[in-house]
């Protein structure tokens, strides 16, 4: 008698596999942290935003207070202590002077401002001649409807917590001089292994040389733009010369985003002022030229590679702390980028991370 083969239903073979009670609950605790981590940056960003640049210039000025407290006058060293109180002495003056010249300008923006809100409209509407005239109505009618004068009071106001930002930032710059001479001390007693602490003293050291380089790079390449915008728009007769020169060299702080909107800003203020298309288009390509070859040309051949991110990944890094910190956040994503690319590269488990940041897929070499 033959037998017939048994023909098994697949379905009937399939085994459901429950889920993992403790990779869920991994999971969920992770989504929780990170809402709870983005509701306290978002509620506190003033106090984080002032301690994230406070940490920045800190970095910026640690190590040149260790090359003079090195130096000797006759058989004197001067002290530490010395070297710190002058250092926050210069940080003060600078940050107080910088605060002060931006707040001038920012008054003078808003009363010249309020001089061109009536013949703005028509002048950026005109910008929309080419694709018709009911496009050009229509503009029109747009920028008519918007209440500049609530714009401006925001504006001021935000520009009234700069100074109270300055003075904070002040004073957690002298509490971090008084603390670095025992910061050694405390990595040390708080991993309990020397090693261990001596390789987390590297890693903060490969982070504020990347960072220090990055932001002089920067300063340098920034205040060169800035002033030749000024001279540019001298040239040209436009009033906001100083404020324009100004605002370009904090724009280009941010990456990618900072110089088109400075470039659009004064061909913005040219078209408005002088109302002729072909000055403003002038206007228009030398100061493109000038963000092409100085952020294009010369910032990368400046920065070598210092700085091994993804231009992606800045994208990203602007993007999300622009949308919890606004503007600071912007100015401050580079940074915040670097050292989490240099951190993520130092533990193993996070090293794919570190390869994502980075531009070429080589993130910092392990220490």
């Amino acid at each position: 008698m033959n037998k017939q083969p048994l023909h098994r239903n697949d379905a009937s073979q399939q085994v459901h596999v429950p889920a993992d009670p403790s990779r869920v609950q991994a999971t969920a605790l992770i989504i929780i942290a990170f809402a709870v981590v983005l509701f306290l940056l978002v509620q506190a960003r003033f106090l984080l935003i002032s301690l994230a640049t406070a940490i920045v210039l800190f970095s910026l000025t640690s190590d040149a207070i260790n090359f003079i407290a090195r130096q000797r006058i006759g058989p004197l060293r001067i002290p530490n202590w010395l070297a710190s109180v002058a250092a926050l002495a210069l940080i003060a003056a600078a940050l107080l002077t910088l605060t002060s010249i931006i707040l001038a300008q920012i008054n003078t923006v808003l009363v010249t401002t309020l001089s061109y809100t009536e013949r703005a409209p028509s002048a950026i509407a005109a910008l929309f001649s080419f694709l018709g005239e009911d496009i050009e109505t229509a503009v029109f009618a747009s920028i008519r409807r918007v209440e500049v004068s609530s714009y401006l009071s925001t504006l001021a106001g935000q520009a009234g917590n700069l100074m109270s930002g300055t003075v904070l930032i002040i004073l957690f710059v002298g509490f971090l001089f008084a603390e670095r001479v025992w910061f050694s001390t405390k990595l040390v007693n708080f991993f309990g292994d020397e090693v261990q602490a001596d390789r987390v003293g590297k890693i903060v050291g490969s982070i504020i040389r990347r960072v220090n380089h990055y932001l002089l790079v920067k300063t340098l390449v920034s205040v060169v733009t800035g002033a030749m915008v000024y001279v540019v728009a001298v040239l040209f007769g436009l009033d906001l010369a100083i404020a324009l020169g100004v605002l370009t060299f904090i724009l280009n702080y941010i990456p990618n985003v900072g110089s088109i909107v400075a470039t659009g800003l004064v061909a913005l203020v040219a078209h408005v002022q002088l109302g002729d298309s072909s000055t403003t288009l002038a206007v228009f390509l030398i100061i493109g030229a000038i963000q092409f070859v100085n952020g294009s040309v010369i910032d990368p051949m400046l920065m070598g590679r210092a700085l091994r991110l993804s231009s992606f990944g800045i994208i990203i890094s602007l993007a999300f702390w622009g949308a919890v910190w606004g503007i600071p956040g912007m100015f401050l994503s580079v940074p915040i980028m670097v050292a989490l690319m240099i951190v993520c590269s130092e533990v193993p488990a996070l090293r794919p991370v570190a390869i994502l940041l980075s531009r070429e897929g080589l993130p910092e070499p392990k220490t």
